[in-house]
């Protein structure tokens, strides 16, 4: 697996200065600015790899300089959690310090919040938070609608001539090499279309800054020194990682994670979203490898085969004896689950030949003899082997690294062996002295960026190299996309991404065949389009492929329930052509290729029961299911009540947890969090705050199990009416959720 070279992948032979260090963020601002001038539009990768301390630098020159005009443009900038109640800033600001420390606010935030960015500087972004923005007017008039794979194009677009990332860095055989670590997604592309406009005579500046706790990965990740025009290197910039906590399950997306299991195919390819949905297909999958019993009792039970014949003709029910391979934009930590317990083991390789032998299932990773013929067979190499299919075969480990290829002769030690395979005598000395054991250069795992808990970063930490030479951070546009790419062309992505399951969420579904997933019908953002409509289209160009879409069959608004499943709605993220599956806590849609009645129907047999005579209703009045259509009795069971009830006994198996790998919270803490989360909900209308209020001042006495949640709070010793009255609101909520006994 080649490492990246930023400015040669795409054919540039630029040179540029060799890389200044500074041990001082200021002066790498002063280096900025004497390099491209005042008018600068900053760029910086989504996520995680955000150079803190620059940024913050850069911004507060900004701020203090008025002459200076900044452009910030980048995506899904972390926040800490501080809610936007007093309950929610009581609970979240102990839990937020002990989670993130000392790790810097990003400061642009902070003044984004309280709308008071300087006139000459702006903020946009192409992905947010779900929901973070929906109300701020800069945001949402700023935000650029684009592909993921489209981000660079629109970055050079909007005129960005500087770009800056976190790093990792070691040394390698005496020389110092950097890691673009967590977000190569964007900088393999970026850095060498602005290197060939400063051919042209743009003045641009590419800026990395350190951060020893950052994992460092290979293989495309791995770039030199001089790919850089300035590093920020001091350890007292070095701070913890921003980790997004695990956020609990939910019983609905167990079971939607648990339905969209069922079509993750043996010796397949796996994408998952960000999420509590994700996290809950990496643990239904993870019960499906080591509980089978238990997994396959419950599909049973849930009549999943019976109803939706899809799990058998795409999926299946059984452990993985072939295992999975990972290609997904965003490595969630769930892969590193995956690859722990055996199932993400399935490699892949950067050669068309092995790949396509692979497949077909006329080679495995072990080196044998007959691999050898194999390759004759498909005139990969020659039956008398010359230097390049010498070179070849220690590429890929197939002959040992030891081997050498000298006056036609195979050298092995002491040995000289003939190059005719055809030779009795010939084969058995290589097979004794030249095979290797197993092919190497492997890959289980394409991710261009992570994001997750601290638990995450810790595994990435303690893998071995063996370990983490096996995943490969890379650009997106390689992994969302088949076109080629100089790290990968067209026809290796597609042999590599066999009986590929591209799985991602949305918020609602038109009984068309459109899934809603960034927007509302009133133009404001949620988030964004992201990589989603990326994989959606590559599932269709992949003979084998399937485009998944899970979504939870209905919501709360205004403290009423309301379906997600719609008949109709004013925005679109995925246009109906290109329906394939929706999955909900009640079933799979399989809408590939099928007429508009089918359509109509399979989304109406998985939306909640409640609202199935709604839409049935609302698609025989507009022609579109025949006016004597019944909907079987099989599909009228979809009820919160029978999947709960249904849980609960696998629930006492010890599956469906709420936090199965790992929680940040302590118990009171998610006493008081379900608390708060209800009483929010509850007081979202005036009539539900009326009767919260209400249930509070029924509170006469406060029981001593709520003393401590109470401390927690810092609410113990609450004075005046308001802080008493949120006492027994909050008290009050408590009791009602059975966290604490009158």
């Amino acid at each position: 697996m080649r490492t990246a070279k930023l400015t040669q992948t795409q054919g540039q032979d630029h040179k540029h200065p060799q890389c200044r260090s500074f041990p001082d963020v200021e002066q790498c601002v002063d280096a900025i600015i004497e390099k491209v001038g005042k008018d600068i539009t900053f760029g910086m990768p989504l996520g995680l790899g955000k150079p803190i301390h620059l940024v913050n630098a850069l911004y507060r020159r900004a701020k203090q300089d008025n002459s200076i005009k900044l452009h910030i443009a980048t995506a899904l900038t972390l926040e800490k959690p501080s809610g936007s109640s007093p309950l929610e800033k009581k609970f979240l600001g102990p839990f937020a310090q002990r989670l993130f420390g000392d790790i810097p606010d990003i400061e642009y935030m902070q003044d984004l919040r309280r709308n008071a960015l300087p006139p000459n500087i702006q903020v946009s972004e192409f992905f947010f938070k779900a929901g973070s923005f929906l109300n701020n007017k800069s945001q949402q008039q700023n935000y650029i609608s684009t592909n993921y794979t489209h981000a660079v194009r629109d970055l050079v677009r909007n005129g960005v001539n500087v770009v800056a990332q976190m790093v990792a860095k070691k040394e390698v055989d005496g020389r110092v090499v950097y890691s673009l670590s967590c977000n190569p997604d964007t900088g393999l592309d970026i850095v060498p279309a602005l290197r060939k406009l400063e051919q042209q005579g743009k003045k641009i500046a590419v800026v990395g800054e350190v951060n020893n706790q950052l994992p460092f990965m290979g293989n495309h990740a791995q770039v030199e020194a001089d790919e850089f025009d300035f590093m920020v290197d001091n350890k007292a910039y070095d701070c913890k990682l921003f980790a997004a906590p695990n956020m609990a399950i939910s019983p609905v997306d167990h079971f939607i994670g648990f339905n969209a299991s069922t079509l993750v195919k043996d010796d397949g390819t796996l994408q998952v979203g960000i999420g509590s949905l994700g996290s809950a297909l990496v643990n239904a999958t993870l019960m499906r490898e080591q509980k089978n019993d238990d997994y396959v009792q419950l599909v049973d039970e849930l009549q999943l085969r019976e109803k939706f014949p899809v799990v058998d003709e795409i999926g299946g029910v059984g452990q993985f004896s072939k295992g999975l391979y990972g290609c997904s934009e965003m490595m969630v930590d769930g892969f590193v689950y995956l690859f722990k317990a055996g199932i993400l083991k399935k490699q892949v390789f950067d050669d068309l030949n092995l790949q396509s032998l692979m497949n077909a299932e006329k080679i495995t990773t072990q080196v044998d003899l007959s691999m050898l013929d194999t390759l004759v067979e498909n005139e990969v190499i020659s039956d008398r082997l010359h230097l390049k299919d010498v070179k070849y075969l220690k590429k890929w480990g197939i002959f040992k690294d030891s081997v050498e290829f000298k006056g036609g002769s195979l050298i092995a030690g002491t040995e000289i062996i003939g190059s005719d395979l055809n030779d009795g005598e010939n084969r058995q000395r290589i097979k004794k002295f030249c095979l290797g054991e197993s092919l190497t250069g492997g890959i289980v795992m394409h991710g261009g960026f992570f994001l997750g808990p601290q638990q995450f970063y810790d595994i990435l930490h303690d893998l071995s190299e063996a370990e983490k030479a096996k995943i490969c951070m890379t650009s997106v546009n390689y992994i969302n996309h088949l076109y080629d790419h100089p790290l990968g062309d067209q026809k290796i992505k597609v042999a590599q991404r066999k009986h590929a399951r591209f799985i991602n969420s949305t918020m609602m579904y038109t009984l068309g065949g459109a899934a809603v997933s960034d927007g509302l019908a009133n133009g404001k953002v949620v988030s964004g389009v992201g990589g989603q409509y990326n994989f959606v289209a590559m599932a269709h160009e992949i003979d084998d492929a399937r485009s998944i879409l899970k979504l939870k069959s209905t919501r709360q608004s205004g403290g009423k329930t309301l379906s997600n499943i719609v008949f109709s709605y004013g925005h679109t993220t995925i246009p109906r052509h290109l329906r394939d599956i929706v999955v909900t806590e009640y079933g799979i849609a399989d809408l590939l290729g099928k007429p508009d009645k089918d359509v109509y129907i399979e989304l109406i047999k998985i939306a909640d029961s409640r609202f199935q005579d709604e839409l049935l209703s609302q698609a025989k009045s507009a022609g579109k299911v025949p006016a004597d259509y019944v909907l079987p009795e099989a599909y009228r069971q979809n009820t919160p009540e029978r999947l709960m009830s249904i849980l609960q006994k696998y629930r006492a198996k010890g599956d469906f947890e709420p936090f199965p790998f790992g929680c940040d919270f302590t118990d009171d803490e998610l006493k008081l969090g379900k608390a708060l989360k209800a009483l929010k909900a509850r007081t979202a209308t005036r009539a539900g705050l009326i009767k919260a209020i209400w249930s509070a001042l029924r509170v006469r006495e406060i029981p001593l199990q709520a003393m401590p949640l109470l401390k927690r709070m810092d609410m113990e010793h609450a004075s005046d009416f308001k802080a008493k009255l949120e006492v027994k609101l909050l008290v009050a909520e408590l009791l009602n959720q059975g966290a604490i006994e009158a």
